[in-house]
């Protein structure tokens, strides 16, 4: 069976479906349907979201098998999501930044301290 990338094989736009086809028994609906947002992605796309689910989402894992560098890899992960209509989350701002440095340091300094526990540190360093 062909495989379908969503878009149009002319002209590169995005399809639209009208007719469903049952292979067991044979029934067919028309009508205009909406394709998910994963038909939207090009067959590349798709083979890299595939590689990523089985690289289990980690960016160096993938790089690896795809042999790209880890910069390449965050760029087609942002290609994706943008294919799927979302936005890329930008880094936290640097004010934002420092403060978790801030507040990682005053744990391992109250861990230091006796203060806490090991595992309330794990546990506050993990939320």
């Amino acid at each position: 069976m062909n495989k379908y990338s969503g878009r149009c094989p002319v002209c590169g736009q995005e399809m639209a479906v009208t007719k469903l086809h049952c292979r067991a028994c044979d029934s067919a609906l028309e009508g205009r349907f909406e394709l998910n947002r994963f038909a939207r992605l090009t067959p590349e796309q798709v083979g890299f979201l595939e590689t990523f689910v089985r690289c289990q989402g980690k960016l160096n894992w993938v790089g690896d098998e795809l042999d790209i560098s880890y910069p390449t890899v965050r760029g087609r992960l942002h290609d994706v999501i943008r294919a799927l209509g979302f936005d890329v989350i930008d880094e936290p701002p640097a004010e934002t930044r420092q403060r978790t440095v801030v507040q990682r340091q005053t744990v391992l300094d109250d861990l230091a301290a006796g203060k806490i526990t090991p595992a309330d540190a794990i546990a506050l360093l993990q939320s």
